[in-house]
């Protein structure tokens, strides 16, 4: 039998262990006996152990997906298939707060003095390079053992002032460097426009900006799920939708079996402790998506933020228009019942509004109000990044596109 000590915050909540290529979780004794919070929604305190399929849904989501992953297991001479494995050498730092170590080795404590590697502007440059097979500055030898879900090229540092470090140890990162994605044009640019916007139009997004750091142009996004207190940063305990609803990563997009709009409303409904303005905020964002064309917006591109106060949907992020680059016109989630943009109809979004639990006139009335307010937003933040010498041919595509498709809502809605 293998095992790992499962940490949230400064408390071990229990033990992940492996009997014969099968996953389980036990919440500690101690942790049942004065509870603290959940590890999951799918994995409420219980004295009964959870099996495979369930520690799976919730542990197999903390790790890296795709070439990422691939890159990481072959560092460390394991199978890609193998998520205990990856998580034994990559799991000391997670999303959220969670920490994953051996047997009695407790999270605090373990990096060199000073917890950060500081990195100049060669060394920033190089870990940006080796990312393709060095994800995240995996480090199997070393103190770097953080793991991160998705499948883009991103390195996790340490932002404090002009300087920029990668965490080593216990120390908590702060931000996440995407550079761009090799095959489209101007990624980090796309990306930093459609999270502004998001900002701009007041639903909530990640805090992110393009940055020219060590001669390259990088996307510096503000990690959402750590908190600056008055000794140092503090983590937020965190999951993505999938590991609420207890499935594995291959199961984020809705035609692989994934969970849609309708049962992401019901993840809010049960989950959060106000409800209503996180299901308005869900219904914006749905619609943002549909208006930037970002298709790939699946339910790994949703979290719920656990803090002291309540549970509520976390700001959002990964908004990028795909559509730009002409990758297809089918959603990763149906609006209303429907995959293809360009055939959305006023009985789709009749439907998305009874799917959010809304009253249908007033649903459609805002979603008609939002479009409009995002194609007015678009054209007025290009404007201000022509002003500014920041100008770039994508965003013109980015706000083409909403413009069409708002005409194309306010039509139906009218």
């Amino acid at each position: 039998m293998d095992a790992l000590d499962v940490w949230l915050h400064d408390r071990r909540a229990g033990r992940l262990e492996r009997r014969a290529g099968q996953l389980s979780f036990a919440y500690a004794p101690e942790y049942i006996g004065d509870p603290g919070p959940p590890l999951s929604s799918a994995l409420p305190v219980r004295a009964e152990p959870y099996d495979h399929a369930a520690a799976e849904g919730f542990f197999a989501n903390l790790l890296p997906e795709g070439r990422a992953r691939r890159a990481l297991a072959k560092l460390v001479h394991v199978t890609d298939t193998n998520d205990y494995g990856l998580l034994v050498e990559f799991g000391g730092e997670c999303a959220g707060a969670v920490s994953l170590r051996p047997p009695g080795a407790r999270p605090n404590g373990a990096g060199r003095a000073g917890g950060v590697d500081w990195l100049d502007d060669g060394q920033l440059a190089r870990a940006i390079d080796e990312l393709p097979w060095r994800p995240l500055m995996a480090d199997p030898d070393g103190d770097i053992r953080i793991s991160l879900a998705g499948a883009q090229d991103k390195l996790v540092v340490v932002v404090d002032g002009d300087r920029i470090g990668v965490p080593v140890g216990s120390t908590p990162s702060t931000h996440i460097v995407k550079p761009p994605i090799e095959a489209y044009d101007d990624t980090v640019a796309n990306e930093a426009f459609c999270l502004r916007l998001a900002r701009e139009l007041g639903i909530g997004a990640a805090n992110a900006s393009a940055e020219r750091l060590a001669g390259r142009e990088l996307l510096l996004v503000e990690r959402y799920d750590r908190r600056p207190t008055a000794t140092g940063t503090a983590r937020v305990h965190q999951e993505d939708f999938c590991q609420a609803l207890g499935l594995p990563p291959e199961s984020k997009y809705e035609n692989e079996g994934g969970p849609g709009l309708a049962t992401c409303f019901r993840v809010v409904g049960e989950a959060v402790a106000v409800p209503a303005p996180d299901s308005l905020r869900l219904v914006d964002v749905a619609t943002f998506n549909f208006l930037i064309g970002n298709h790939d917006a699946h339910a790994k591109n949703l979290s719920l933020l656990h803090e002291p106060g309540g549970t509520r949907l976390a700001p959002f992020y990964d908004l990028l228009s795909t559509t730009v680059y002409e990758l297809g016109d089918k959603m990763a989630m149906k609006l209303g019942g429907e995959y293809r943009a360009a055939y959305v109809r006023r009985r789709h979004v009749e439907r998305f509004a009874r799917d959010a639990g809304l009253g249908v006139a007033p649903a459609l009335r805002r979603v008609r109000a939002f479009a409009t307010r995002t194609a007015s937003a678009a054209e007025s933040l290009a404007g201000e990044l022509r002003a500014a010498g920041e100008h770039r041919p994508v965003v013109d595509r980015i706000v083409a596109t909403v413009s069409v498709r708002a005409e194309q809502l306010e039509g139906e809605l009218g």
